[in-house]
């Protein structure tokens, strides 16, 4: 089995167009949810998200693309850029042919469906643009970063709601761990944040109408956010015999379905994944210093992860830090454990803990460090990144300081 290790980051959200400013968003517990700033934002009851403010696609894409990306693309490619400058990594020849692509999504182009829907009904035109359908697909941006970086390997989207960030990045690192790659392109994005987009969310009653305060007693509720985060997985002979700078190392990955409930989450199931994670990277539960929650601010999540953790780690649960930065950027639903596996990163490499913020009441039944409201300095060896999503689909990243 080959080691695999990060080289490169990249990532747009609503707390940096980059991975330094979104590291001096989490070091200084920055908040990045504000009002939205879409179309009939006045016919919506929630009015709050993590958007990216002060983007301006045409100052990286020419009309063209424009044409043909979906804000969930351009996203990723930006992001991607970034990793891909970072690492160094250039793909020709037999590298190209023995590395890939793969990213999570959840809603692909939905503002691009939003669009057109306003078209075709409310403004009734019998005609759409002829790249609709290529622009608006789930594997749209998987695809657009393949041609961008001649990337002929295995590539593919994964969507599974919340938790398809970590479904993505697990199966890069299994790919790259196995043989069957030797960089893998991984992360995902998400760009929900429309008219449409928010008005389905209302339904299911799960948003909160002025903040995201995840394992608070006083918590109302999820704040949806967008963006995009996109990692360099890479073999790690192949990165050493480059030279490449080496950022961390992921050592385990695990996967769980609750097979109960498709919004309920199960302790089970989450329990099930974390402790696969760290038999998967043959670490003990003593060894783990931060995990980068799940924690969306519902009742029924923060209060299940918990328990989970409790569960898995017994004693020790009382001796780790655990936050939630969704209170920060918002949850990026199927993007969001990309950008959250960026808190892991910093806390090995740079040791500071992202808060989570908006922490006001203790919750007895989330009675853990989850670093309230202020970044922590502490040094860890190991760091957990944990996505549990609608349809009871669990995703554990483990990760390790490299050196």
């Amino acid at each position: 089995m080959n080691r695999v290790v990060i080289t490169g980051q990249g990532t747009i959200n609503a707390l940096g167009m980059n991975v330094a400013e979104t590291y001096s968003a989490f070091k200084d517990g920055r908040c990045g949810i504000g009002p939205l700033e879409l179309r009939d934002v006045e016919r919506l009851s929630i009015r709050i998200g993590g958007q990216v403010k002060g983007y301006d696609p045409e100052a990286t894409f020419n009309r063209q693309q424009i044409a043909l990306y979906d804000r969930f693309t351009q996203f990723t490619l930006i992001a991607a850029k970034e990793a891909l400058d970072q690492s160094g990594v250039e793909f020709h020849d037999e590298l190209a042919q023995q590395s890939g692509v793969i990213l999570g999504t959840a809603g692909g182009g939905m503002q691009t469906s939003d669009e057109n829907y306003r078209s075709v009904y409310e403004d009734r035109k019998n005609r759409v643009h002829p790249f609709i359908v290529p622009k608006l697909m789930n594997n749209a941006a998987c695809s657009h970063v393949s041609m961008t970086y001649n990337l002929q390997g295995p590539s593919f989207t994964v969507a599974t709601a919340c938790a398809s960030s970590n479904h993505a990045m697990g199966q890069a690192f299994n790919f790259v761990r196995s043989g069957m790659a030797k960089v893998m392109i991984t992360g995902g994005s998400e760009a929900m944040l429309c008219f449409g987009g928010i008005k389905a969310w209302e339904g299911l009653r799960v948003m909160s109408k002025d903040a995201c305060r995840p394992f608070s007693a006083n918590r109302n509720g999820m704040v949806q956010g967008e963006g995009a985060a996109v990692f360099v997985f890479e073999d790690y002979d192949h990165a050493k015999k480059r030279g490449a700078n080496i950022l961390a190392e992921v050592v385990g990955f695990s996967m769980t379905s609750d097979a109960a409930d498709i919004v309920m989450p199960s302790k089970q199931g989450a329990s099930r994944a974390i402790s696969g994670a760290m038999k998967d990277g043959r670490t003990n539960p003593d060894q783990v210093g931060y995990i980068n929650a799940h924690g969306t601010g519902t009742a029924a999540n923060d209060k299940t992860e918990c328990a989970a953790v409790a569960d898995v780690f017994g004693h020790h649960a009382n001796h780790l830090m655990m936050s939630s930065t969704k209170s920060m950027h918002g949850h990026a639903i199927g993007g969001t454990g990309a950008i959250e596996l960026l808190a892991c990163t910093m806390a090995l490499n740079e040791s500071v803990i992202a808060p989570t913020v908006g922490y006001q009441e203790a919750d007895p039944e989330c009675a853990l460090d989850i670093v309230p409201n202020k970044a922590r300095e502490a040094t860890v060896e190991y760091t957990l990144s944990n996505a549990f999503a609608f349809g009871g689909l669990n995703a554990v990243l483990a990760l390790r300081k490299f050196g």
